[in-house]
C-alpha cells in the first residue's frame, strides 16, 4: 500500500527523503541549545536564551519563507532554509571555539529559521499528489519525525566529541554536513512552479488576509493552533513535573521518548483514516484524545499516569495536526497558499510560544495538576467551538 503510493510519486519520495534527513536536526538542537547555552552563558539564568531565540526565529521566519516559496517556488525556499541551517551550524562551531555567547545566540537564530522553513514540507507534499491522496501524503511526510527522534540523538552522541578538545563543536559540524546531505534528494525533485502572479503591495497582502475569515480556513488554523499549543503546554513541563515528583531523569526522558513516538508513529495510517472517514471525524477524535490526556494527567502522579497522558497527547496531536493541515490544503486556492500557509504557521508558532511560557509559569507557581486542569478547560471550550463551526461548514 505504502510502497505503491510512493513509487508512483517520485517527487514525493524526494521530498520525503529530504525531510527525513533535514528533520533530524530538530532533536539534536533540543539537546544542543541547553548544553551549549550552559557552557557559554555569562549566567545560568541566560542558559536557555539560545533555545528561546531559536523559537522566536521560527515565529518571525514562518511567513517570509512561505511568501518566498509562493514567489520563487518550494525548492528555492527549502534551499534557502538549508543555507540558514549551514550558516547557523558553522556559527555554532565558531561560537564554541571562541567562547562567544553572542555568536551562539546568532547560530540558533539562523537554525530556528531553518526549522521554520522545514515545516512547509507537509504542504509541499500535498501539492505533488492528486487531491484524494493529499491526506496520505501529508500524514506520511510526518513519519519522518519518528525517524528523526531516533537518528538525531544518536548523531549527537557520535559527533559531539569529533572536534575534541572543544566539547559539542562536532555536533554543530555534523549539523552542517547533515544539512548539505539533505540537499541531494531535494535536487532530484521536480516541484510545481509557483502560481502567484505579480508581487503584491503590503496593502494588497493585508487585504488578501481576509481569506482567513472564511469558516473552513478559520477552522483549520484554529485546530492546528490548539493541537500544537496544548501539546507544547503539557509536554514542555513534563520532565520538571516528574523530577519534582521524585522520578529520575532517565524515567522522565523515557516518557518524552514514548511521547515523541506517539506523535509520529500514527502518521503511517492517519492519512488513510482521513481518506476513509473524512477529515472532520478524525480531527474530532484528536481533540477527544487530547481531552482524555488532560484528564489522565490530572488524575494522578504515578509513572503510569505520566506515560498514559503523554502517549495520548502525542496521538491526539497527530490526528489534530494532520487533520488541520489537510483541511487548510483543501480550503485555499493555489494563489492563496503562500499567504495563508505563512499566516497559519505564524499563528501556530505564536500560540506555541505563549503556551511554552505559560506552562513554565503555571508549573512553577501552581503545579502539574493545576496545569492539567487548565489544559482540560481550554480543550473543552475549543472542542465545543470546533463542533459548532464544523456543523456550519458541513
Amino acid at each position: 500500500m505504502y510502497s505503491s503510493f510512493i513509487s508512483r510519486n517520485g517527487n514525493y519520495l524526494g521530498l520525503l527523503l529530504a525531510n527525513t534527513v533535514l528533520g533530524s536536526a530538530m532533536p539534536m538542537l533540543i539537546i544542543l541549545g541547553g548544553l551549549a547555552g550552559l557552557m557559554l552563558a555569562p549566567s545560568t539564568a541566560l542558559a536557555t536564551l539560545p533555545a528561546s531565540l531559536q523559537a522566536l526565529a521560527g515565529l518571525v521566519a514562518a511567513a517570509p519563507f512561505s511568501l518566498l516559496m509562493g514567489r520563487r517556488g518550494r525548492k528555492a525556499g527549502f534551499v534557502t532554509g538549508v543555507f540558514c541551517a549551514v550558516v547557523g551550524a558553522l556559527l555554532g562551531v565558531l561560537a564554541l571555539y571562541t567562547g562567544s555567547f553572542l555568536l551562539l545566540c546568532s547560530a540558533h537564530l539562523a537554525l530556528g529559521a531553518a526549522l521554520a522553513c522545514y515545516q512547509y514540507f507537509r504542504f509541499a507534499a500535498a501539492e505533488t499528489v492528486s487531491a484524494e491522496w493529499q491526506p496520505v501524503a501529508i500524514s506520511l511526510m510526518l513519519t519522518s519525525g519518528l525517524i528523526a527522534a531516533f537518528v538525531g540523538p544518536q548523531m549527537f552522541i557520535v559527533a559531539k566529541d569529533m572536534l575534541a578538545p572543544v566539547p559539542l563543536a562536532g555536533a554543530y559540524a555534523a549539523l552542517a554536513a547533515l544539512s548539505l546531505v539533505g540537499l541531494l534528494p531535494l535536487a532530484l525533485t521536480n516541484l510545481p512552479a509557483p502560481t502567484n502572479g505579480a508581487p503584491q503591495s503590503f496593502k494588497e497582502r493585508l487585504a488578501s488576509l481576509s481569506v482567513l475569515k472564511r469558516k473552513p480556513v478559520r477552522l483549520a488554523v484554529g485546530l492546528g493552533a490548539v493541537s500544537q499549543g496544548i501539546m507544547v503546554f503539557l509536554m514542555v513541563p513534563t520532565p520538571l513535573a516528574m523530577i519534582g515528583c521524585g522520578f529520575s531523569e532517565a524515567v522522565a526522558g523515557d516518557v518524552i521518548r514514548w511521547h515523541v513516538v506517539a506523535m509520529f508513529a500514527p502518521s503511517f495510517f492517519t492519512g488513510f483514516l482521513i481518506k476513509r472517514f473524512g477529515v472532520h471525524p478524525i480531527a474530532l477524535i484528536g481533540l477527544a484524545l487530547l481531552i482524555v490526556s488532560s484528564i489522565a494527567a490530572q488524575s494522578g502522579l504515578t509513572s503510569a499516569h505520566f506515560y498514559g497522558s503523554l502517549v495520548l497527547l502525542g496521538i491526539g496531536w497527530n490526528f489534530g495536526f494532520i487533520g488541520a493541515t489537510t483541511m487548510l490544503a483543501n480550503s485555499v486556492s493555489a494563489d492563496e497558499r503562500a499567504l495563508v500557509q505563512g499566516a497559519n504557521d505564524t499563528v501556530i508558532a505564536l500560540v506555541s510560544t505563549l503556551c511554552a511560557f505559560a506552562a513554565g509559569a503555571i508549573i512553577a507557581g501552581f503545579g502539574w495538576v493545576v496545569l492539567a486542569a487548565v489544559s482540560l478547560g481550554l480543550l473543552v471550550v475549543a472542542t465545543a467551538v470546533f463542533v459548532k463551526e464544523m456543523r456550519v461548514v458541513a
